[in-house]
């Protein structure tokens, strides 16, 4: 389940891409036309600049922007920054692996089908962007 914060953060980024030829956008703007909580949203959006997927101009004129094309931020990559792992057990996660202390991997039927479900869904995050968020 995508957490509140990854539900705020694509909001953002959908409307910081919609507005990707506009310039710098301000946060406080973002806040108020998403809805989302100002303090929360400045969290979501620094995590984000560090990631490289945002950067931000100070002064006039200045505000938060893409840092690269909407068409090559995957949904993938950003659910992993803001919310973790994308699958559903720790012991089929590709990043954030973990083996579970009371589980035989080789034998557990349901590590194979969360395998099938992980790959299921990444076959989908991984090949869509924050362009496909606004099309």
């Amino acid at each position: 389940m995508l957490s509140k914060k990854s539900q705020y953060a694509f909001k953002a980024l959908a409307y910081l891409a919609e507005r990707c030829d506009e310039g710098p956008v301000l946060i406080a703007d973002i806040s108020k036309k998403k809805k989302i909580p100002l303090k929360f949203l400045e969290n979501i959006l620094l995590e984000l600049k560090k990631a490289g997927i945002l950067d931000s101009k100070k002064g006039k004129g200045g505000g938060y922007f893409l840092k690269k094309d909407p068409s090559k931020v995957k949904v993938a990559h950003v659910i992993r920054l803001v919310n973790g792992p994308i699958a559903m057990l720790p012991c089929v996660s590709l990043y954030f692996y973990e083996r579970c202390k009371d589980c035989n991997e080789k034998s557990c039927r349901l590590h194979d089908m969360m395998v099938e479900v992980r790959d299921a869904s990444l076959n989908i995050l991984e090949n869509r962007t924050l362009k496909d968020l606004i099309n």
